[in-house]
């Protein structure tokens, strides 16, 4: 298969599953008007989808490491979109929580393997790598609008419908997975590792990712909440303002892609963290319209280094690149979720500008921790199958 089919059906199916990660947010104020949760309540949703993410993505990346586990795409699909669509159903909080997490599982397990296996179709391609990560941002993009025209045929108790983009995630990656099998058949040789892993380097990296992701989950549970007392209007204001940020992704991981073809990556990922402090300070501090038009420059600010994270990270482990790639497309985004209870109670005792205004430190910090690395020397890329 030429590198451009399977990374194309590899981005639908990431899309897929990411809409799963961005439906978590997007139930948020359907739970808020049904259920009359809190702001503590509504974050402890969030909080469920990352826990259990947080501890099965390391174990899932060390076991890709040690055997490629394909079929783990299709059923990772499946089980994210199950959760999500059994989510809405009876009135138990606990039961809720449950079922998020489940969905939270399922998006752990999907990621490792899939981040091997769009290295191997990408063939060290930052643009390959690029099309595949906006495949899981316009997941994260659709996901406010697929939950609000659900919840609009019938509230919480529509929420079933909502495991369709799981089914048909399960089917577009099945090609993918035919091919390995033959390429497997083949007897397709196996390279070794393109050199010495750097967990120093790694560490920092994780650390700068585990920082943007505070500020992407954080405002992704709370934007929709907050643009109604910013821009005013009701659930259709919140869903506007969710559709933006994971928009901005988008748009955001292709201009990395493509700075990262003139630039290394690690100054693109100085110069995004330093761009995102700015307009993250108007997504918190100014009213009105042009609330949207920073919530969409702080998204690019934050997307722009996703895909160059991603490659980076499996460059300074390139005998690690199921773990490399788990961590910084899931891990990371799993423990920004460990922040939402923090920032809900806070909100709950103060207001949601004041809970939502140390977010714009953290990408100085973040940026203070990227001047420590360097380029690390690319790694060739590991063999269609092993």
């Amino acid at each position: 298969m030429p590198w451009n089919k399977p990374i194309i059906l590899l981005s639908a199916c990431h899309a897929c599953v990411d809409v799963y990660q961005g439906s978590v947010a997007a139930l948020v104020p359907f739970f808020v008007a049904e259920r009359a949760y809190g702001y503590a309540a509504a974050s402890g949703i969030v909080l469920a989808a990352s826990v259990l993410s947080s501890v099965a993505q390391p174990l899932f990346g060390v076991l890709t490491d040690r055997w490629p586990m394909p079929w783990l795409l299709p059923v990772s699909t499946a089980l994210g979109g199950l959760g999500i669509a059994l989510s809405g159903l009876g009135g138990s909080y606990a039961l809720t929580l449950v079922f998020v997490a489940l969905s939270g599982i399922g998006v752990a397990a999907y990621h490792p393997e899939s981040a091997r296996v769009a290295r191997i179709a990408a063939g060290g391609s930052h643009t390959a790598m690029g099309w595949f990560s906006l495949g899981g941002n316009i997941g994260f993009a659709a996901a406010p609008l697929l939950v609000t025209a659900v919840m609009a045929a019938g509230g919480l108790r529509m929420s079933p419908l909502l495991v369709v983009p799981a089914l048909a995630g399960s089917v577009v990656c099945l090609p993918v997975l035919r091919a390995l099998r033959r390429s497997a058949g083949a007897g397709t040789p196996a390279a070794g590792p393109g050199g010495a892993d750097d967990w120093v380097s790694f560490g920092k990296l994780s650390a700068a990712v585990v920082l943007r992701s505070i500020v992407f989950v954080g405002l992704s549970a709370f934007v929709a909440l907050y643009a109604r007392q910013r821009a005013g209007g009701g659930a259709a204001a919140g869903s506007a303002a969710l559709f933006v940020l994971y928009l901005g992704g988008a748009g955001g991981t292709v201009l990395g892609s493509r700075l990262a073809e003139r630039r290394d990556r690690v100054t693109v990922l100085r110069r995004s963290a330093l761009f995102t402090i700015g307009a993250l300070a108007g997504v918190v501090f100014v009213p009105g319209p042009a609330f949207y038009l920073f919530v969409l420059l702080t998204s690019v600010g934050l997307y722009v280094p996703f895909s160059l994270q991603v490659t980076l990270a499996q460059d300074y482990l390139p005998a690690r690149v199921g773990t490399a790639g788990g961590v910084t497309l899931g891990l990371t985004v799993s423990v920004g979720g460990l922040a939402s209870p923090v920032i809900g109670t806070l909100a709950d005792h103060t207001s949601l500008q004041t809970a939502l205004a140390p977010l714009v430190l953290l990408p100085g910090l973040g940026w203070l921790v990227l001047r420590t690395l360097s380029e690390p020397g690319r790694g060739q890329a590991p063999p269609l199958a092993r």
